[in-house]
């Protein structure tokens, strides 16, 4: 390992999200999948992915509820390896309706309630046992109905204090905001979180802030969608793409670059849909970028609400 080398174990982690399902948001994903995405030919290729992940050093796996199969997939695949020492981490709060359809109208459904946390607690348990980490509200908001609910308040300080770590993930253009309200939480002077899943990336870092302001209170802070969902690979913006040549790269790897770089010291959450986009996406360990380029690279930044109604504008594919 060079000296400018980041450890891949240390701060990165895979995602399952596009490999647990047939359709999904991700620009570039189609042409790396299996021919016809059936459910035993993504598993072999989830496989790979994980294989390679393992020998290139990562040994974090994230995957939720709503991923399709991905928790029956990581299941399987701990089972046949049997390693040991990897992190799991999964979400609930979202169910997968889709039934293994690529045209299916409804692909997931969004629900932060006492009985969906239950059952989808249990959902997981009974995959993945005692293999989970940290155990994330998926996708919560500043209008999340949680927050008021203190039954499932009460849910999730219970199994923390059962020694199962909580976390949330977070999407939208009021991140911030969902971040900082949900670390004040506490259910007898014990805060309910200790980890926190946002987006991040150079297209749109706005969490940023408040992010550091939760590593520097001591909480784990993970980042996604390093790459915006494909979108920085597929049609890198020009800064992007000639830094990317400038240091003998792919877009990708600068972006995730540019994440690992942040002071506030997140781990990288990638989601590559194939061995080959695996490897592209772990070249960011070995790039180092200069202060002029991360300077660079942060003038790319869109409006929050502007990126999100892009991204939502992503069909599932």
């Amino acid at each position: 390992m060079t000296d400018s080398e980041i450890p891949v174990g240390d701060r990165i982690a895979v995602g399952l999200a596009a490999l647990g399902r047939p359709a999904y948001i991700n620009l570039g994903r189609v042409e790396a999948l299996p021919p016809g995405r059936g459910f035993e030919a993504m598993r072999a290729a989830t496989y790979d992915v994980l294989d390679d992940a393992y020998r290139a050093g990562v040994r974090w796996i994230d995957v939720a509820r709503s991923y399709g199969s991905s928790e029956e997939f990581l299941a399987g695949w701990l089972a046949d390896r049997g390693h040991p020492d990897v992190t799991v981490s999964s979400k609930w709060g979202y169910r997968y309706v889709g039934e293994w359809k690529l045209d299916a109208e409804v692909h997931e459904v969004k629900e932060h309630t006492a009985a969906r946390f239950a059952g989808q607690w249990t959902e997981s348990v009974g995959l993945l046992g005692k293999a989970i980490s940290l155990y994330q509200v998926h996708s919560l908001t500043v209008d999340s109905p949680l927050f008021t609910d203190d039954r499932l308040i009460g849910a999730l300080a219970e199994l923390a204090a059962d020694g199962v770590p909580v976390g949330f993930s977070t999407s939208g253009p009021s991140q911030a905001d969902a971040v900082r309200r949900a670390f004040e939480l506490e259910v007898s002077g014990t805060p309910v979180f200790s980890a926190v899943q946002s987006t991040w990336n150079l297209l749109e870092p706005s969490a940023g802030p408040a992010l550091a302001e939760a590593r520097a209170a001591g909480k784990r802070v993970l980042v996604k969608e390093t790459v915006a969902n494909g979108r920085l690979v597929v049609e890198p913006p020009s800064p992007l793409a000639r830094i990317a040549r400038e240091h003998g790269t792919g877009p990708d790897a600068v972006a995730v670059a540019a994440v690992l770089a942040q002071d506030w010291r997140p781990i990288a959450v990638i989601g590559p849909s194939s061995t080959a986009q695996l490897a592209e996406n772990l070249g960011a360990a070995k790039v180092k970028l200069a202060e002029e380029e991360l300077a660079e690279l942060a003038a790319l930044a869109e409006e929050p609400v502007a990126y999100w109604r892009h991204r939502s504008c992503l069909g599932w594919h």
